[in-house]
């Protein structure tokens, strides 16, 4: 295994569309979402484990699951678990990360991958990474793997590649914003538009440096902690120093920037199951198409029902059809699975109403 290649697992976000059983202090990453016996984080971190050496990869999260993160991955040391004090989105605890990186090895290749996707086809992927990682240890280059879409899905963001290349690596031309449904099929009928996943993959040298030109701010605020990075004295200057970055997307901060931009069309399975419907569509289905996780359930006219309670709850559904029916302590969410993304509202309305305690 090559000890250049290096992984930066991103496990800060709060999941607040898999409310109620996500919450701020327990979020869906530390959570086995598909009752396979592996929380997502636990099953992301294995999967990079493949091709990445278990001492380079290393875990983003906020300060306030750093037990969390320990618990569920004993395996991991201090080092690799890199604590952002404040939440400021993707590109300030990415440049962080990678410069902390490049210090330790500056031949290091590193993916950056969120803990939260569900990936079956788990050797493509690590064919994938590595033909990604041999491309960027030669090029610079910011890669980023495009899924292939199925379906005109107005939730993703996509990249258009260029048209005439013939390499499996293509070129990217633009990152487009989320579409609406129209437009969303014009991109797939046009066949050279990928789902924009959030992962990437890039040299260490590549990305400091595309943050040096593209965000000079942002680069100048963490490189003055560059001779205090993976010493006893980082603490202090990320405490001091973390809350005064810009809150912005990697994407905004230099993909969408950069001219150096490719992307591999993966070959794998993909799901970033980031709402309740994303996992419905996951899960095994009973005989009414309703999909069941941990509850026992008698169903009448109910079918197309997303389901979860604790271990062997008895639920009794007659009359339901493409609902999500979550129970979990002193919350019972019933919601039409067609309004999904308002989960995120009505949480803020519970919040309003009953107290922060319940999200």
């Amino acid at each position: 295994m090559n000890k250049n290649n290096y992984a930066i697992l991103m496990a800060g976000g709060v999941g607040s569309r898999f409310w109620p059983i996500s919450t701020k202090e327990f979020p869906k990453q530390f959570h086995d979402m598909l009752g396979t016996g592996e929380t997502l984080i636990q099953k992301t971190f294995h999967r990079l484990a493949k091709i990445i050496p278990q001492e380079n990869i290393f875990i983003l999260t906020n300060e306030i699951y750093n037990d969390l993160v320990f618990a569920q991955l004993p395996q991991v040391t201090k080092r690799q678990v890199v604590l952002e004090p404040a939440m400021r989105n993707t590109a300030p605890c990415i440049l962080y990360a990678s410069l902390k990186i490049q210090k330790e090895n500056k031949d290091a290749v590193m993916i950056v991958a969120p803990s939260d996707h569900w990936i079956e086809d788990e050797n493509a992927f690590t064919q994938n990474v590595q033909q990604a990682f041999d491309f960027c240890a030669e090029n610079d280059a910011l890669m980023t793997l495009g899924i292939q879409p199925t379906f005109p899905n107005t939730g993703f963001g996509y990249i258009e590649f260029d048209k005439e290349t013939k390499d499996a690596i293509k070129t990217v031309e633009q990152f487009r914003e989320k579409p609406d449904y129209k437009t969303a099929k014009e991109f797939i009928a046009q066949g050279n538009f990928l789902w924009n996943a959030g992962i990437f993959m890039w040299s260490a040298n590549s990305v400091v440096n595309a943050f040096k030109n593209n965000q000079p701010e942002l680069f100048s605020l963490f490189e003055q902690g560059y001779e205090v990075y993976n010493t006893d004295f980082e603490d202090d200057f990320i405490l001091e120093n973390y809350a005064k970055a810009e809150n912005i997307s990697v994407d905004y901060a230099i993909m969408e920037k950069s001219e150096n931009v490719y992307v591999l069309p993966a070959t794998f399975d993909w799901n970033d199951l980031g709402t309740w419907g994303s996992l419905y569509d996951k899960l095994d289905k009973d005989e009414n198409n309703n999909a069941v996780v941990n509850a026992r359930t008698l169903t009448e006219d109910a079918s197309g029902n997303m389901i979860r309670t604790k271990k062997d709850k008895i639920v009794v559904v007659d009359g339901l059809q493409d609902y999500i029916i979550v129970d979990k302590d002193e919350v019972l969410l019933i919601f039409p699975k067609a309004k999904e993304q308002d989960i995120k509202k009505v949480l803020q309305k519970v919040k309003d109403n009953f107290g922060e305690n319940y999200g």
